[in-house]
């Protein structure tokens, strides 16, 4: 970094754009990161063992739904809810019920319905096909975890967790809290990095090629909210400045992108495992945006 430094090569505009671009996403999401690390340390320390698996449906299938709809209660992004849902998997609640709460608490929850609303005024069909197109993705990836997925596709970081008698349930929930955000952090800033470097990298001039296909929005705004990684809290006002994109275009946008992003799949990986994030990412990508064409189609 010195000798970069040095060569002024730290000072030229590219550079300066990907540092801004990079720190922002970091910053922006280091919140609801903390939000979902003490969440987790909470669970782990504080809450009964058996609470989730009392509370949800006995039948997975039914659990997934129920979880989906509970997603609504985390107000954070998608940085929130992996550590979360690792939480409720290690207090014994299904696997994809867990998955379905991970793909829709970013996506449901009020904050994140509030500034769509904001930023599309006088269009509430928007927040609605995003209510319901995020829910049916959701609901779907867990039917499939049931389906097809594979344990051995989801291996967690090897950590003590739930409350040991004769402990300090505080000093477990440090040491949950301290495991996770550390663990969960390095991840994240990866994820940023990568994103800031699309910002920088892929020039203006390539979204306006897109915009004339239908089809072709929808892919591209579906790619590029992947790619840019922006906070499920902010990307309502990014998907309504793409004015030259039909709005089933911009709902995918809005679908996918707290559910796939890269910093969102570098912290799957870091969580996980990346067996899991590679399939679970693919997999969802494919169904969010077949839910947004659909629900776009019908309701915008």
């Amino acid at each position: 970094m010195l000798l970069l430094a040095r060569a002024g090569v730290l000072d030229r505009p590219a550079v300066q754009a990907w540092r801004t671009v990079c720190l922002a996403i970091t910053v922006q999401a280091l919140p609801f990161l903390i939000l979902g690390t003490v969440l987790s340390g909470a669970i782990n320390a504080f809450v009964p063992a058996d609470l989730f698996t009392r509370v949800l449906p006995k039948r997975s299938a039914l659990a997934v739904p129920v979880a989906g709809v509970a997603g609504a209660v985390l107000p954070g992004c998608e940085c929130a809810s992996v550590p979360v849902a690792n939480s409720l998997i290690r207090r014994g609640v299904t696997p994809a019920a867990a998955f379905a709460f991970l793909l829709s608490a970013p996506a449901i929850n009020p904050i994140v319905l509030t500034a769509t609303a904001v930023a599309f005024p006088g269009n509430p069909a928007m927040v609605a096909a995003r209510l319901v197109a995020s829910l049916a993705t959701a609901a779907v990836m867990g039917w499939l975890w049931l389906c097809f997925g594979k344990e051995k596709w989801l291996r967690p970081a090897v950590r003590h967790t739930g409350h040991q008698h004769g402990h300090s349930r505080w000093a477990e929930f440090r040491q949950g809290f301290q495991h996770d955000f550390l663990h969960a952090g390095g991840f994240l800033v990866l994820g940023a990095m990568a994103a800031a470097t699309f910002n920088v990298a892929v020039p203006r001039s390539v979204l306006d090629a897109f915009s004339g296909s239908p089809w072709l929005s929808v892919l591209f705004l579906a790619g590029l909210a992947v790619l840019l990684a922006v906070c499920s809290e902010a990307d309502a006002f990014v998907a309504a400045s793409l004015t030259g994109f039909s709005p089933t275009a911009r709902l995918a946008f809005m679908v996918v992108g707290p559910m796939v992003d890269l910093k969102l799949i570098a912290l799957q990986a870091g969580t996980f495992g990346r067996a899991f994030a590679v399939r679970f990412s693919a997999a969802t990508t494919v169904v969010a945006v077949a839910a947004s064409a659909l629900i776009g189609g019908a309701l915008l």
